[in-house]
């Protein structure tokens, strides 16, 4: 008899569903963007790698066993510590990249194990690639299966990820069917990371990230080896959406898990970040930037609303920034910077930025609200409004729809690879380092070989 909530047992599993649809044909086009988005991901980990997070993951790493695969710092580890290291490193300066209606950074978790698994098992580029594509399919997939609900105590980038950095190990290695269903039920047993990280100090949100790309990297390992787990670890009654308050009605799962058959995968979804902030911030940073050339001495300034969606107001309102972190996480200090400087950088991040008079003086005038129709547009779009009212009785406004770096707002590839090229030498790389970095991940789709990738990243000296 079929117990009451589980499924028929001659009904495909979710996990075999999203698995049914890796067989899908990936393309050049595809490959190319895969590639694209490594080059972002590894100026993210080679930036973050110069933080207080990174050097105390490193003084862990130098303890750890020799393996074969790349580490950022020039340590080469087994898989599964290679893919902590690197996936730890990827959020630190809120640079990585982002699906919006999934709200996961896929490359954080992904990236780091499929390039673990790929140097271990000496994999071909088209298989690197093709295996990072397949994973973002399934960390945004089980990202959108949770839904928005999920992200509220949850952080989705390691508890959905982990699925994705299964399904990229699990492709590399080659496992059949019934292999990559355990490897992401595995995957599920490991799923975890909560919201507590964010309202306090500390790195607990780089393990988590970090944790869930070693734990995709040892999932398919078990898999391999014959561990079998939960068919239903997805659905089940007593699966993992149940059991984080996340299980969608049937006909979202129906359209999550049934896509049409041509749907292009959906890396092609996934946004490029232009500033060192919070995705949730900038939406109201494109707003700032826009009336920057509009305002000539910010000093005129005598209110400023900044109109926005209610989850960028919990995870963003944030007047008076006293750490990096808050700094990243503020709409005022991000506002505050677009509209005196006309952009937001890294250096946006640091006290000297935070704690100058005329930024504080402008956050101080400012109002945050939470619009009904921005929140019901998230996620599947980031919208802000920001108005500014000035000494001579002039009100001036702009709003953005989807934030720059969005698929309606896209940010041009040379765009990306200059960002990149910056945050490595922000690193404290040189340029010939991170012109070896950009070239090596640019040839990717057509090269016979990493080894070229290998030789730029063993090569990275600060």
């Amino acid at each position: 008899m079929q117990r009451l909530g589980q499924p028929a047992i001659n009904r495909p599993s979710w996990t075999e569903q999203l698995l049914a649809l890796q067989g899908r044909p990936i393309t050049d086009v595809d490959r190319h963007r895969a590639a694209l988005h490594l080059l972002d991901w590894l100026g993210c980990v080679l930036l973050g790698h110069a933080s207080p997070a990174g050097e105390a993951l490193n003084h862990w790493a130098a303890q750890a066993a020799v393996g074969p695969s790349w580490t950022v710092g020039g340590l080469q580890l087994h898989a599964e510590a290679a893919a902590l290291v690197n996936g730890a490193l990827g959020n630190v300066d809120e640079l990585d990249d982002l699906h919006r209606a999934a709200v996961v950074h896929p490359g954080d978790t992904i990236m780091a194990a499929a390039l673990a698994m790929a140097q271990r098992e000496q994999a071909t580029p088209h298989a690197l690639l093709n295996a990072v594509v397949r994973g973002y399919e399934v960390a945004i997939r089980v990202g959108l299966l949770a839904g928005p609900a999920h992200y509220r105590h949850w952080y989705s980038t390691a508890t959905c990820g982990v699925f994705g950095a299964a399904t990229a190990s699990a492709s590399l290695l080659q496992l059949n069917a019934t292999q990559a269903m355990h490897a992401l039920a595995q995957a599920g047993m490991q799923a975890s990371g909560v919201w507590q990280c964010r309202l306090e100090p500390g790195f607990s949100k780089q393990l988590a990230a970090g944790r869930s790309a070693q734990s995709g990297v040892m999932a398919a390992d078990f898999a391999a080896a014959g561990l079998m787990g939960p068919r239903l670890i997805l659905e089940g009654t007593h699966g993992w959406l149940a059991a984080t308050g996340s299980l969608p009605k049937s006909q979202r799962a129906k359209s999550v898990l049934n896509p049409e058959p041509n749907a292009p995968w959906l890396i092609q979804e996934v946004s490029f970040k232009p500033w060192p902030a919070c995705r949730h911030v900038h939406p109201a940073i494109a707003c700032a930037v826009r009336l920057h050339g509009k305002v000539s001495d910010v000093r005129q300034i005598t209110r400023i609303d900044i109109n926005t969606y209610q989850t960028a107001v919990e995870f963003a309102d944030q007047p008076h920034p006293s750490s990096r972190q808050q700094a990243r996480f503020s709409l005022q200090h991000g506002v505050a910077v677009g509209l005196a400087r006309g952009d937001f950088g890294l250096a946006d991040t640091q006290p000297e930025s935070w704690t100058q008079l005329n930024l504080t003086r402008l956050r101080a005038c400012m109002h945050v609200n939470a619009i009904p129709r921005w929140t019901r547009a998230y996620p599947a779009h980031y919208g802000a409004e920001v108005r500014v009212w000035l000494r001579n009785g002039e009100v001036l406004c702009t709003q953005v729809a989807d934030a720059p770096g969005d698929p309606e707002n896209p940010m041009p590839e040379a765009e990306v690879a200059a960002k990149a090229m910056r945050v490595i030498q922000a690193a404290g790389y040189s340029l010939q380092a991170a012109t070896a970095v950009t070239a090596a991940c640019a040839a990717l789709p057509t090269a016979s070989s990493l080894n070229d990738l290998w030789g730029a990243l063993r090569r990275l000296k600060r």
